[in-house]
């Protein structure tokens, strides 16, 4: 595997890697089995080895089990890792009961992550998501003081609107927004992610498979004890529907010799010089495939095949990704 590039996030943020290492499936989702833990902390080690520095995480993840796996995987690698956060979702049981976006349980959060990462600087700290019942300024004005001592060095959004995206940097420079972005989720691309631009703001994209619809594995209909069929878009007709566009992008695939999956993580980073796609990994056999689709490139033509099958409202049905 070749060495990854690097992109700036933000204005005046730093170089990171153009593929970032969602960790979230290196921990119990939803009260799951928990992957191997020799072999997540391998898949960390590994990323870090080929350049992948930009690792996320949230203090919500496995209940804490996230973090502290990072630590174990970064301990004496800590100048190789670039440290993304998450903060404010709270679960019991596995099961998720609301936010806590309170100064007060802010400044106690981030303490806690410190101790479970075994750093003294987040890299990297956003809310998970903003629900309105903490006002804007005080959670990016709370972050911006955690800045000023020194145990945050930049400061993102997660899951928010544009008026919302341009509050917050109105308050304090946001370097990042994390935020679900692919072929078959396309909302954001109407004013959150030209807000983005405007503003200098580094867009981390995830969920570019949109909760693996876009892989090309899919069959309908989904066994009955598949999480997705919550969802209606993988449910009946819709599903059905969507796999019929599905089916174009498996035949482009076939046809530059790559897979869906990669074809549609590479259809994300080639959407701005400002977007990296954020690809959850917990094994190491995934590494070199979504390192070299970060080397797709499309034609015109191309490019339009796609963007006019998945167009907005192609893909019926919603995932909690619909906004």
């Amino acid at each position: 595997m070749s060495e990854i590039a690097k992109i700036k996030l933000g204005q005046n943020g730093p170089l990171v890697s153009e593929l970032g290492l969602g960790c979230m499936r290196m921990s119990s989702i939803w009260g799951g089995p928990t992957p191997d833990e020799a072999e997540s902390i391998a898949t960390i080690h590994q990323a870090l080895d080929n350049g992948i520095n930009f690792l996320n995480t949230g203090d919500f993840y496995g209940a804490g089990h996230n973090e502290m796996l990072i630590g174990k995987a970064i301990k004496g690698r800590r100048n190789d890792a670039f440290i993304s956060v998450k903060f404010g979702a709270i679960f019991h049981n596995g099961q998720w009961i609301g936010m806590d976006l309170r100064p007060v349980a802010i400044k106690n959060f981030v303490n806690y992550s410190l101790t479970r990462l075994g750093i003294d600087t987040i890299d990297l700290y956003q809310p998970s998501r903003m629900d309105g019942s903490v006002p804007i300024e005080d959670i990016i004005g709370t972050i911006a003081g955690l800045v000023e001592e020194g145990k945050v060095r930049h400061i993102g959004v997660s899951e928010i609107t544009a008026e919302q995206l341009r509050t917050a940097n109105s308050i304090y420079p946001i370097s990042a927004l994390e935020i679900g972005y692919s072929l078959s989720d396309r909302q954001i691309e109407k004013d959150v992610l030209p807000a983005a631009d405007e503003l200098g703001i580094a867009v981390v994209a995830f969920a570019n498979t949109a909760e693996g619809l876009l892989t090309g594995d899919l069959q309908a209909p989904l066994p009955a004890q598949d999480y997705r069929n919550h969802f209606s878009r993988f449910q009946g007709d819709n599903l059905i529907h969507n796999l019929t566009k599905v089916e174009v992008l498996k035949q482009m695939a076939k046809s530059k010799g790559c897979t869906p999956t990669q074809l549609s993580i590479a259809w994300v980073k080639n959407q701005g010089n400002n977007i990296m796609p954020l690809v959850s990994m917990s094994r190491r056999s995934r590494l070199p495939e979504n390192i070299a689709a970060m080397k797709i490139t499309f034609t015109p033509e191309e490019m339009n095949i796609l963007n006019t099958t998945f167009a907005r409202g192609a893909i019926k049905g919603g995932t909690y990704l619909q906004r």
